[in-house]
């Protein structure tokens, strides 16, 4: 069948391919200082949020998607700024000598496993499924954050990192992580509470095993072209500060205030993105 010849002043969706209109636009929203700025914002109190508990991409993802960033582009993109925070964060916890790097290298190894699998498998969602997901998410992830059923768990002696159980909660929280990112702090959290880990100890665990997570999930999306550098950039700019910030809060355990600030936003980027 012979092609429709292209006309002068035609409306864009038949003389461009979907994902070239969609970088036209992404051009347009993201290519300002302005959006940078908001970027860079929003990364800063999504980073403080990481660090504190998790769930800080439930803000920058809604918000790269929103700028008209493709799904897939969007979760890609979401890492750098996630890896800049998490270095940050490591730096500070270790400074604070409250990373134990032995327990912590240990338990990266099935999560690394878990996170390739997980961004893998994410590289097969259509841009509505995955509003989709991420807005299921959101509010599952938002509601375990206030109902806090962790938070008075007791446990004895810390568990080894080769135990079953902390094989496979970090199995599936890499995989979680490789697939969305958003909200895998809650459930490293959850590991190693489990794990008999103290909180603020267990935070410095968290945010490395994120970090590794991250960089092998980044990989996978750049390997396949998935990350705006541009955008990119800006969220890290804002997330190398958040991290330190977050990493002071948590010292001093002034977190609840941010977290029921965010739950409210959340929730509304949630019904935002299912409806969109």
């Amino acid at each position: 069948m012979a092609r429709e010849p292209s006309v002068e002043g035609a409306p864009a969706s038949r003389t461009c391919p979907p994902r070239a209109r969609t970088h036209a636009i992404l051009g347009r929203v993201t290519g300002t200082p302005a959006s940078y700025l908001l970027l860079a914002a929003v990364s800063f109190v999504a980073s403080v949020l990481n660090v504190v508990s998790g769930g800080g991409s439930f803000l920058t993802l809604p918000v790269l998607i929103f700028l008209g960033m493709p799904a897939a582009d969007a979760n890609g993109t979401n890492r750098v700024g996630v890896l800049a925070q998490n270095v940050a964060a490591v730096w500070a916890f270790h400074r604070r000598g409250l990373l134990d790097w032995r327990w912590s290298l240990a338990a990266s190894v099935p999560a690394a496993v878990g996170a390739t699998f997980g961004a893998w498998l994410s590289l097969g969602v259509g841009d509505r499924e995955f509003r989709r997901i991420l807005a299921v998410l959101m509010v599952a992830l938002t509601l375990w954050t206030v109902v806090d059923p962790l938070h008075r768990v007791r446990t004895g002696s810390v568990r080894s990192p080769w135990s079953p159980g902390v094989v496979v909660g970090m199995f599936v929280a890499g995989a979680y992580g490789g697939f969305v990112q958003a909200g895998v702090g809650f459930l490293l959290v959850a590991v190693t509470t489990l794990a008999g880990i103290d909180l603020v100890r267990g935070s410095a665990i968290k945010v490395f095993t994120i970090g590794v997570v991250t960089l092998i999930a980044g990989l996978v999306f750049q390997w396949h072209g998935h990350i705006e550098w541009r955008a990119a950039l800006a969220l890290a700019a804002g997330s190398l500060a958040g991290g330190i910030a977050g990493v002071r809060l948590t010292v001093l355990k002034g977190q609840r205030w941010l977290q029921h600030a965010v739950t409210a936003t959340s929730i509304s980027f949630a019904v935002l993105l299912w409806f969109s």
